[in-house]
């Protein structure tokens, strides 16, 4: 994180150093001490976040300081500091554009600290709103985001266009690497939430005693380590989008806290009392089937009824049938533009290639493919033999065993059960065989 940096310029030393000294107390902060409105003037390269400015100096006063600062560097807050109490001159130097004016007596240390630290939130607010727009400006539009027309796609447009018109709860489901987080993004930013923050948060990638710390956030001296208050996810969201990421990973306690304020839509800190109040709008994400952890007793049900909402089914990239290549293009000339490449085409056998592979990565390792077909590619023409596929979790790597068909066959049975979090139902309608075939595998260890 960038240092608040600010200027301190006062002419007498001692006082000076003082002021320096109790700025410094808080570890965010660099101060820089200066004795003349000159030196201010000349060190403005450093590009202080406030100043504390003195109103008699040995070469300017502090009125022509403020003018040229005002009229070079509007956005850097002024607080002038006098050794005399005059209305006139105080009123004088406000209506010039100085943030505040102080009298210099025992409290004003206390005073530059309090308003050092309220700019620095006024600023914080600023970069975090200016990052907002940031986002809003990229204009998240589905097809633009989604690339893709096939009638798979096409259902994941309708469902995101019914969830951008109102705030229920959106439940996204997909294997690895399908998009899910870009969905969740786009449904915010074409919501009436966009005016608020995107929060997110891979529950699976934070301790489960940390969590709760995180979502609902903690008090000073709450625990050891916690120096400070911390704001939690759920008050950062509130009237904007929160997106829990991997929420079948949550442990089971914790659920039942999240499920509490889901219903109450308040939260306490840890380590606090203070109830407050919170109404994100909320969007889960899970590579996981959600019905099979709750029988299996890994989900609360309650939390899972709760939590359902407006379910969006990513397909994998296996069926989404000719956006493969639309991808693989899109891919393509986004890696030679940002590399600046001329752009590549890719030959019908590199084409039939691409088609072939199940892609277990999905969207994110056809990316990677492409990307490397790209940069093995010496001319404009990507072939067959510029695809490589790397994965060990694929079909294709199968085949280069030296095995008997039944062991093929069990094989193949054991990785679409793994594909499918062991369903047997769905894993015997996708290869089109009997269920019954594979619980006697299973009954007979063959898997």
């Amino acid at each position: 994180m960038e240092p608040f940096k600010i200027f301190v310029i006062e002419d007498d030393a001692f006082y000076g150093k003082l002021l320096k000294s109790h700025l410094s107390l808080n570890p965010d902060n660099e101060v820089f001490h200066f004795e003349t409105g000159n030196e201010c003037l000349i060190n403005m390269h450093l590009k202080p976040s406030m100043i504390s400015l003195d109103y008699r100096l040995p070469d300017l006063s502090g009125m022509e300081v403020l003018k040229k600062l005002q009229q070079e560097y509007p956005d850097i807050p002024v607080v002038i500091v006098s050794g005399q109490e005059d209305i006139s001159t105080a009123l004088d130097l406000l209506k010039e554009g100085a943030y505040d004016y102080f009298v210099k007596n025992d409290d004003t240390k206390n005073r530059l600290w309090n308003a050092s630290n309220k700019i620095r939130e006024n600023q914080q607010l600023k970069n975090e709103i200016s990052e907002l727009k940031t986002e809003i400006s990229k204009k998240y539009e589905f097809s633009k985001i989604i690339k893709g027309n096939s009638p798979a796609i096409k259902k994941i447009f309708s469902l995101m266009e019914k969830a951008v018109k109102s705030n229920i709860t959106v439940s996204i489901s997909g294997e690895t690497g399908t998009g899910k987080e870009l969905v969740a993004k786009a449904i915010h930013y074409n919501s009436a939430q966009n005016k608020h923050r995107f929060v997110g948060i891979n529950v699976s990638a934070i301790p489960k005693e940390l969590i709760e710390s995180e979502m609902f956030g903690h008090e000073k001296g709450a625990f050891t380590g916690a120096a400070s208050r911390r704001i939690g996810k759920f008050e950062l969201a509130s009237k904007g989008t929160l997106f829990l990421y991997e929420i079948a990973e949550m442990d089971i306690n914790m659920q039942t806290k999240l499920l509490r304020v889901l219903q109450e839509k308040e939260i306490t800190r840890v380590g606090g009392n203070s109830v407050i109040k919170i109404d994100p709008r909320i969007i889960v994400a899970t590579n996981k089937k959600l019905k099979e952890e709750v029988k299996k007793g890994n989900f609360r049900e309650d939390l899972y009824y709760r939590l359902l909402g407006l379910p969006i089914e990513l397909p994998p990239l296996r069926q989404r049938e000719n956006d493969i290549l639309i991808l693989a293009k899109y891919f393509a000339d986004e890696f030679c533009k940002e590399n600046g490449f001329k752009n590549k085409d890719f030959t019908q056998n590199a084409k039939h290639k691409l088609i072939k592979y199940p892609y277990p990565g999905n969207v994110r390792e056809l990316r990677a493919i492409i990307e490397l077909s790209v940069v093995l590619a010496d001319d404009e023409v990507i072939d067959d033999t510029h695809i490589n596929f790397n994965s060990t979790d694929s079909l294709s790597d199968f085949i280069i065993e030296d095995m008997t068909l039944a062991e093929y066959e069990r094989k193949i049975i054991k990785y679409f059960l793994e594909k499918n979090d062991n369903n047997v139902v769905l894993t015997a309608k996708r290869l089109g065989i009997g269920k019954s075939t594979i619980y006697r595998l299973l009954k007979e260890k063959e898997l």
